[in-house]
């Protein structure tokens, strides 16, 4: 038997693919955008999505994590069976959007292991993931960073607390013995591919957004309204379940203070998703994101009975006047508390 290093150290340079695609429904994207507290009229209504150009509904930026998560856990179901997922944090995340994802999408997931390090008892996994369509239309290329605590005495005793609450089926004596049953790549969900990387079509014809700012209104050090979003117990297993991220530092307190955590925790990827609609809001078009990338810094305690408040903000960091964009940075914190260590978009405005 592997240890969870030696597999992921084997998993450098391969290519993934799942098996079957993810659909994209109205309802769900309705389902997510709750979860995110975003109200922009184009996750919600076709009416507004068709004046923006889109024949469906338009998901909110971090829809594609998603998609994600199905392959993350796909993958240490089948090949990453060492790691327990109660350890595994994303450090890092950063989307290039080549087309939003709408309503009727087929979506289509190939996974790029491209390289491993480890620093003390951490290993950090850095994996590519290209998003495309049932017309093979590139749709976003994500790049994430991972990193699994595996130092021996921590894991033991933080696998004995996760074993009881996590997710059924979920544990790591569940997944062992899942992936010795499974004989086929279809049990598994993913394939390894072997030809070349594969071939996407970059879409074609998109109107260049219409935006609330334009570009000609803003300048260097310029600074947006700051927002703040309450977030409760209620919101994190709500997001925990609409995402398909059901790692327990995210909702048992056990669990949480067995990993070092002063408390239950919000998701990253939740304040990832926040900070993309405090933008979004901003610009009044969800559209007009093309990258967004985020290094996690820290997470935002929730008690039990009280709801904890993020403040972000934003300010134009660079301009680009032939392209008519700009790099806007991004910050947030709870309670004083960095949960950013960098957070930058690029926009494109009319």
């Amino acid at each position: 038997m592997h240890t969870a290093s030696e597999q992921a150290m084997a998993s450098v340079g391969r290519h993934y693919r799942l098996i079957d695609h993810y659909e994209v429904g109205r309802e769900k994207i309705r389902e997510f955008a709750r979860a995110l507290q975003d109200g922009h009229p184009a996750h919600w209504d076709e009416g507004a999505a068709a004046e923006l150009g889109f024949a469906g509904l338009v998901a909110p930026l971090t829809f594609s994590s998603i998609v994600l998560m199905v392959m993350q856990r796909r993958m240490f179901e089948s090949t990453l069976t060492g790691y327990d997922l109660g350890q595994v944090l994303q450090a890092e995340q950063a989307i290039e959007v080549h087309r939003p994802i709408i309503a009727g999408d087929q979506v289509r997931c190939d996974c790029y292991f491209e390289s491993f390090r480890q620093f003390g008892d951490k290993d950090f996994l850095v994996i590519k993931n290209v998003l495309s369509n049932q017309h093979k239309e590139m749709l976003q290329t994500a790049h994430s960073t991972a990193v699994a605590q595996t130092g021996s005495d921590l894991a033991a005793d933080l696998r004995g607390v996760v074993e009881g609450v996590i997710m059924t089926g979920q544990s790591a004596a569940d997944r062992l013995d899942t992936a010795t049953l499974r004989t086929t790549e279809a049990d598994t969900g993913v394939v390894e591919c072997f030809e070349e990387p594969a071939q996407y079509n970059l879409p074609e014809g998109l109107p260049r957004p219409w935006t609330v700012p334009a570009f000609t209104e803003l300048s260097v050090g310029m600074e947006l309204a700051p927002r703040t979003v309450l977030l409760s117990r209620g919101d994190l297993v709500n997001y925990a379940g609409v995402s398909g991220d059901s790692n327990p530092i995210h909702f048992s307190d056990v669990v949480a203070r067995s990993a070092g955590l002063p408390d239950v925790v919000t998701h990253g990827l939740l304040t990832m998703g926040l900070g993309a609609g405090y933008l979004t809001s901003w610009l009044g078009n969800p559209a007009a994101v093309t990258k967004y990338a985020v290094r996690f810094a820290g997470f935002a305690p929730v008690q039990a009975t009280e709801a904890s408040a993020i403040e972000f903000h934003g300010r134009v960091k660079e301009l680009d006047p032939a392209r008519r964009a700009a790099t806007i940075a991004l910050t947030a914190t709870c309670a004083g508390r960095k949960l950013f260590g960098r957070a930058t978009a690029e926009v494109l405005l009319h």
